[in-house]
């Protein structure tokens, strides 16, 4: 049991020194230039070690965001039964800037000077947010490709772009007054059937 514990945190902290070799090479160098090689020397781990935690270059360079995109995805469809989509993305984020560590802002450095990973890393949280358009929509009373959900689940996710780089609480206030104000003003799927 107890070299078990060991071996897991063994893993865990060579995973963490793969992903802030990864990010920070990624960040200085840029992600195309830098090698695998390059990662497991600034790692102090082999190659091999690097493309078992992670299959790609790809995978690794993007771990942390799709953890992210994951836990946001199970907060909106895993939320308490009386809490709105609103509600449940506001825990959420509450609990991602509560936990936020050296890595992800390296991460964030690593994604600012790499276009290319921003664009993928964008289209997965676009994923998650048509997702948030279904359970917005069905909340309001309407459909998925109504214009109202669609706008808000937009307007989220440019919230969470920027509140991920603004961990205050007062910053998470505004935004959520800022989302809860413009959905409040959303004519409900009944107004436009009337």
């Amino acid at each position: 049991m107890v070299s078990d514990s060991l071996r897991e945190r063994s893993k865990a902290r060579r995973r963490e020194a793969i992903l802030r070799a990864a990010y920070t090479l990624f960040a200085e160098h840029g992600f195309d230039a830098t090698t695998i090689a390059q990662i497991a020397a600034a790692a102090d781990v082999s190659p091999r070690t690097v493309t078992l935690y992670f299959p790609s270059k790809l995978d690794l360079a993007l771990s942390r965001f799709h953890a992210f995109a994951d836990r946001l995805g199970a907060a909106l469809r895993e939320r308490e039964e009386d809490w709105t989509t609103l509600d449940a993305l506001e825990h959420w984020l509450r609990g991602e800037i509560a936990h936020r560590s050296e890595l992800d802002g390296l991460a964030e450095r690593m994604l600012a000077t790499n276009p290319q990973l921003r664009a993928v890393a964008g289209a997965r949280l676009t994923d998650v947010v048509q997702d948030a358009v279904r359970m917005l929509a069905k909340e309001q009373g309407g459909a998925p490709g109504d214009f109202g959900p669609r706008i808000a689940a937009a307007a989220a996710a440019a919230v969470i772009g920027e509140a991920v780089h603004r961990p205050e609480a007062a910053d998470i206030d505004t935004a959520m007054a800022f989302l809860r104000a413009g959905v409040a003003t959303l004519p409900s799927a009944a107004d436009h059937r009337s």
